[in-house]
């Protein structure tokens, strides 16, 4: 299940480098209107539910609370399911979630447009992009993550840090002491990566 609360980005999406992000003023609007507009366009499109995942805190209703600080990470992500597809567009170009907020809604209106002019296929195509990965529905916990964050090191560590802490992991995860083989054989390709 994807939460709106704190920000769950797309696994395998690329995120903006910090020098990249723009600081313009895409949304001069304010939060509810922006959003009353992603909901509309979403409504009109079809879609089956969604969430808007960001840093921002919000209220029952999905609007902001007041008075609360922008976030440091301003990255947004709305999850919808469209024809019993589980889709993801994410935006993390601006510098304000509500303006990553307002560009992933000018998105969603620009493919509802191809919809409206009689392309249909070319949406359905358009959204095999945005396609969310199987994240949301895989049962094990172990995927892709960094050699070091799998070994519980530091990225600097030690060759002599490194291997002692292969050997806890192994021990921790070994199937015959009650671990799951999925996290065994991913300690072993960690500890490979690390030494490699």
């Amino acid at each position: 299940m994807i939460d709106a609360f704190p920000l769950q980005w797309p696994t395998g999406r690329a995120r903006t480098p910090k020098h990249e992000i723009k600081w313009g003023n895409l949304n001069k609007m304010p939060s509810g209107r922006i959003r009353s507009l992603l909901v509309k366009e979403l409504q009109l499109m079809g879609s089956d539910g969604f969430v808007i995942s960001s840093n921002v805190e919000v209220r029952r209703d999905g609007l902001p609370y007041s008075g609360q600080k922008p976030p440091d990470d301003a990255g947004v992500v709305l999850y919808f399911q469209r024809k019993s597809v589980d889709i993801a567009i994410s935006c993390d170009a601006w510098a304000t979630a509500d303006a990553n907020l307002r560009a992933i809604g000018l998105t969603i209106e620009a493919i509802r447009g191809m919809e409206r002019w009689g392309t249909e296929e070319m949406v359905d195509r358009a959204f095999v992009g945005f396609k969310a990965l199987p994240e949301r529905t895989i049962v094990t916990p172990y995927q892709a993550r960094l050699w070091y964050d799998v070994l519980e090191v530091s990225p600097t560590a030690s060759p002599q840090i490194i291997k002692a802490a292969y050997r806890q992991q192994l021990l921790k995860h070994h199937p015959d002491q009650g671990g799951e083989l999925a996290a065994f054989n991913e300690v072993q390709k960690a500890y490979k990566e690390a030494t490699s």
